[in-house]
């Protein structure tokens, strides 16, 4: 059995009372106080999170932007530096290779920040899709940094007290860099993006100084109720307010169209991108699947892989579910035929050996207060 990797701040773990698990070969927190506590920590206050086994693929050079445009499904023409852009990269059948978001560090310069158990097959990917003569260098610097992310409502409150640049400033999906925290002689990339629906930001610091600003930011955030936070409410609040996970809601048989994701695949650019072809197919003429939400009717709790029934026949699985902490209903979504996606349908959820109804809802299950 190979050794599990371990960021950075692995030996913090252990003060707040971390527990462990294997997350796609890294040893991560699944909880420290609770997932539940954390989850309403974060929806309420706000919550730590170390993303740090996230990768890091930069890619630069003067032909970088043209080669982004071929291999990415969102217009990279439409950065500019200080912004970031949500994206996939697609097979030629629209599969899904990842789901990932792109820093624009400068000119002709990007950051692209990948799930962490596709960076390798990522980098592999864009190496292939480099052409003869195209002047762009692809490096994995996953290495070079720690990724924290602060999320909850009290998140800019917080972090303002270590920082003299204007957080308030720092647009939605936007970065400033370099941020300089108290203390720290390391600057920050620092952007206002999350995966959890609360506001709030996602800091990437020297990897070196990664476990000096996580207890800076625990020790300054105690008075507000800052907590460490673990991969199991992390879960649990991107679910609720339905964006996807790879390997789940996305993987190389679900597209982004299947998914719900439209919005950042862009085939009316001019650039042809992998994939471009049958995604655009996607959009102008409707999928034979669709990720649906789903609310349990019946009482139980429809697992991942479950299978989806319009009575006896098979219509689809849940690609994730759980009882919602905000909400205290039991909720999935599930990737159907396009038919049963319409919210008021009714359907049932195989849980063992017993069929439960289900009813479509509306996504996101949760939306938080403006």
């Amino acid at each position: 059995m190979s050794k599990l990797k371990q960021t950075p701040l692995y030996p913090e773990y252990a003060k707040s009372g971390g527990k462990t698990v294997d997350f796609g070969g890294w040893e991560l927190p699944v909880q420290f106080s609770g997932i539940k506590h954390e989850h309403q920590a974060t929806r309420t206050k706000a919550g730590l999170f170390d993303v740090s086994h996230m990768g890091e693929i930069l890619v630069e050079g003067p032909d970088s932007e043209v080669f982004l445009q071929r291999v990415v499904t969102n217009d990279v023409s439409r950065l500019t530096p200080k912004r970031a852009q949500y994206t996939f990269m697609c097979y030629e059948d629209g599969g899904t290779v990842d789901d990932f978001i792109i820093y624009m560090l400068d000119a002709d310069q990007y950051l692209l920040v990948v799930n962490a158990a596709n960076t390798d097959k990522d980098y592999e990917w864009l190496l292939k899709q480099k052409e003869d003569g195209e002047n762009v260098s692809i490096k994995d610097v996953s290495a070079a940094y720690v990724q924290l992310a602060l999320q909850g409502p009290l998140a800019e409150t917080v972090l303002q007290n270590l920082t003299e640049t204007d957080l308030s400033q720092i647009k939605f999906f936007r970065f400033e860099n370099p941020v300089y925290f108290s203390a720290i002689d390391a600057g920050a990339i620092v952007s206002r993006t999350g995966y959890t629906g609360e506001d709030g930001f996602e800091i990437y610091i020297d990897a070196a100084k990664g476990r000096e600003l996580w207890n800076l930011i625990l020790n300054t955030g105690e008075e507000y109720g800052v907590e460490p936070v673990g991969l199991g409410a992390r879960d649990t609040l991107r679910f609720e307010v339905n964006l996807p996970l790879y390997g789940q809601e996305l993987s190389e048989t679900i597209s982004p169209v299947e998914a719900g994701m439209k919005f950042a695949v862009k085939v009316k650019k001019e650039a042809d991108f992998v994939g471009k072809e049958v995604l655009k197919k996607q959009k102008e003429n409707g999928t034979d699947r669709k990720l649906a939400g789903i609310e349990m009717l019946d009482k139980g709790i429809p697992r991942t892989g479950y299978t989806v029934l319009d009575d006896d026949r098979e219509i689809g699985f849940v690609t994730t579910g759980t009882q919602s902490p905000s909400l205290q209903k039991n909720i999935g979504l599930v990737l159907v035929e396009s038919e049963y996606a319409q919210p008021g349908t009714e359907l049932y959820i195989q849980v063992r050996k017993r069929k439960l109804k289900a009813v479509v809802v509306e996504t996101p299950f949760y939306k938080r207060d403006e």
